[in-house]
């Protein structure tokens, strides 16, 4: 309660204004979860709401509905974070066991709120099919618009909140500008070795996401590069564009570079690239082994490089960033717990 008066007094707000909007933007990340939640459980129950005939979703029924009850408790754990993030009790929680899942949130998230405004102005100038792949149907185009659509207020919502929450328990830990830090806090060998580390194993996935988004089809399969429309080529070159901003934060934290920034500038743009890139290529490998028993979507060597690269460049990243925020509580002495 300290803190929220604090943190009001420091911002011009009143605690009842602050807790008012905290109240309203939970209450937006709810009702936003439903209709996503609603239709999913209709795919459950065996209803074909939205889905065309010839969809790939009707030839694997069962693996079809493992895969749907895992993102309904996937999308449920918005909920549940939203309460977490607005909820006293959610002052007591140990600092990993809200940062892990809030973390997966934003890499699952960030994407489709960056993508698919992208893919829909894209398909807008003539860039063709941007929401299927381009071939056999999948979806009706309304589905996309309604569970998109309620994604992308999610992560408004829900990233809000984090911010806010961020700010009252652990704002003191980015205070400053780069050149402001102590070599204790930054530059540290484990830290350079790690940054190191994540911008060489960077090259391969970077350099297939820029190929891809470029047109090229090495490493793609046959039916893959049949299948391919607009929204294909959006999704590699945002992908390309967070392993490079994931790398280049990691650099700016490990060697100090660009002194005159703000350090909350590369913490910030380091959590979520490194969690965009780290769990949106986890969520393609997961995607691409469920789609093995088709043609189209089926995993090749190179794309499997690409994938376990950019998980790993983007838990370098991560660590590097927690690294970072654990040295710093240390030096004001003031616990990220």
């Amino acid at each position: 309660m300290t803190q929220t008066v604090a943190v009001s007094a420091r911002t011009g707000s009143s605690p009842a204004t602050t807790g008012r909007a905290r109240r309203m933007l939970r209450a937006v990340a709810v009702v936003s979860c439903l209709p996503y939640l609603g239709l999913k459980a209709a795919w459950i129950a065996g209803s074909r709401l939205g889905i065309p005939d010839g969809s790939v979703l009707l030839e694997h029924r069962t693996a079809v509905a493992v895969a749907n009850g895992v993102t309904v408790l996937m999308d449920a754990c918005v909920i549940v974070l939203a309460l977490v993030l607005t909820g006293p009790w959610g002052r007591r929680l140990p600092a990993w066991l809200l940062a892990v899942p809030v973390w997966v949130a934003t890499g699952l998230l960030t994407p489709i709120m960056t993508g698919f405004p992208v893919q829909l102005l894209v398909g807008a100038f003539g860039g063709g099919d941007t929401t299927g792949d381009g071939g056999e149907p999948f979806l009706h185009t309304w589905v996309f618009a309604v569970v998109y659509g309620g994604f992308i207020v999610q992560g408004l919502a829900l990233g809000t909140l984090f911010a806010l929450y961020a700010r009252d328990r652990w704002g003191h830990l980015w205070q400053g500008r780069v050149w402001d830090q102590s070599r204790a806090v930054l530059g540290t060998g484990a830290q350079r070795t790690a940054a190191v580390t994540a911008a060489v194993l960077a090259v391969p996935p970077l350099t297939a996401h820029l190929l891809w988004a470029c047109g090229g089809t090495l490493g793609l399969d046959d039916d893959l590069v049949a299948d391919r429309a607009g929204g294909f080529h959006v999704v590699e070159a945002q992908s390309a564009l967070f392993v490079a901003v994931a790398v280049a934060a990691a650099l700016t934290l490990a060697f100090r570079r660009g002194p005159a920034l703000p350090v909350a500038v590369p913490l910030a743009l380091a959590w979520i690239s490194s969690a965009a890139v780290a769990c949106w290529s986890g969520w393609q490998a997961v995607a691409s082994l469920v789609a093995a028993g088709s043609a189209a979507g089926r995993p090749t060597p190179l794309m499997n490089v690409t994938y376990a690269g950019g998980m790993i460049v983007g838990i370098l990243v991560a660590g590097l960033a927690v690294r970072f925020l654990v040295a710093r509580a240390a030096a004001t002495g003031r616990p990220t717990a």
